[in-house]
Parts: C-alpha cells; sequence; structure tokens
C-alpha cells in the first residue's frame, strides 16, 4: 500500500533511501496492529488498525514532509543568499582596501608637500621677521632724526621770535 502511494511521491533522495521509507511505513503498521494486539490481551479491548488509518498516517508523513522540505528550502535560499551577500561584501573590501591603500599614499605624498611649505612658510616668516626688525631700527633712527630736528626747529623758531623785533625795527629803517 504504501508502494503505492509513495512512488509517486518526490522525497528528495536516493531511489534506494525511497525504497527504505516505503518498508519503514510498512514496518510502523506491522508494529502498530501487534501492539493493538497486545492491547486486547493486556486490557481486553479491541483496537483496530485500518486501512483508512493507515492511509491518514501516509498522509500525516507527506505533510510533514512537504513542510518541512519547504522549511529546510527556505533556510537553504537564505543561505545562499547570505554567501552570495558575504561574497558581494569581500569584492566590496577588496575594493575599498585598494582604494585606501593608494589614498593612504596620496596623503603620504600631499603630507610631505604640506610638510614642506610649512617649513618654506616658516623660512619666510622668520626672514619677514628679520626684515620688520631691520625696519624698526630704522625707522627708529628716523623718528629720532626726527625728533632732533623738531627740537633744533623749535630753537631755531624761539631765536627767529626773539630776532623778529630787531628784523622789524631794520625793516622800518629801510623803508
Amino acid at each position: 500500500v504504501a508502494q503505492h502511494f509513495l512512488v509517486s511521491y518526490h522525497i528528495e533522495c536516493t531511489d534506494e533511501v525511497k525504497q527504505s521509507v516505503i518498508n519503514t511505513m510498512g514496518t510502523f503498521q506491522d508494529i502498530v496492529a501487534d501492539k493493538c494486539v497486545e492491547y486486547f490481551e493486556r486490557y481486553r479491548r479491541r483496537t483496530f488498525v485500518t486501512p483508512k488509518s493507515y492511509l491518514s498516517f501516509i498522509g500525516g508523513y507527506k505533510a510533514i514532509y512537504k513542510e518541512k522540505f519547504a522549511n529546510v528550502k527556505s533556510l537553504s535560499e537564505r543561505m545562499r543568499t547570505g554567501l552570495a551577500k558575504l561574497m558581494e561584501a569581500e569584492v566590496s573590501v577588496n575594493q575599498l582596501s585598494e582604494e585606501l591603500a593608494m589614498k593612504e599614499k596620496d596623503l603620504a605624498v600631499a603630507s610631505k608637500k604640506a610638510d614642506e611649505v610649512l617649513l618654506e612658510v616658516t623660512m619666510k616668516a622668520q626672514a619677514a621677521e628679520k626684515v620688520k626688525m631691520q625696519v624698526q631700527k630704522v625707522k627708529d633712527k628716523a623718528q629720532a632724526i626726527v625728533d632732533d630736528i623738531a627740537i633744533d626747529k623749535t630753537a631755531a623758531e624761539e631765536k627767529l621770535e626773539a630776532a623778529r623785533p630787531a628784523l622789524e625795527e631794520a625793516e622800518a629803517a629801510l623803508q
């Protein structure tokens, strides 16, 4: 009976394993029939294994197999998807690693150039500071000369003012 109902049912296995499943179904039917006899001998109550209960057993097996197969198929698909994503991630990581290596090289070159520019700017700033100090010295000297001239001018103006009345008298006399 199991042969008839299960031979056309698709089970993901070899023909040898499928035949073992079919034989096991028959063995279970025989064991249940033996247990019915033992139950009668022990409790004096009759129970029967009917073809309908056997077909129900086979139908239950098919339903459970179908459910578990679908579950395993779903898990298998999820695993394939996960593996594909891992492979994509590996490719992306390798590309990013290569880009990072190139960026590190570019960064090293840029850092070296920045150090050179910083050194040049520092040297020019020091040279500008020296020039500024020299200009400040010249400015201080020039300011000292201007201050001396202002003092001399003030003294000359005072002398001119003191001599002005004499000049006016001399002009008045000529005129």
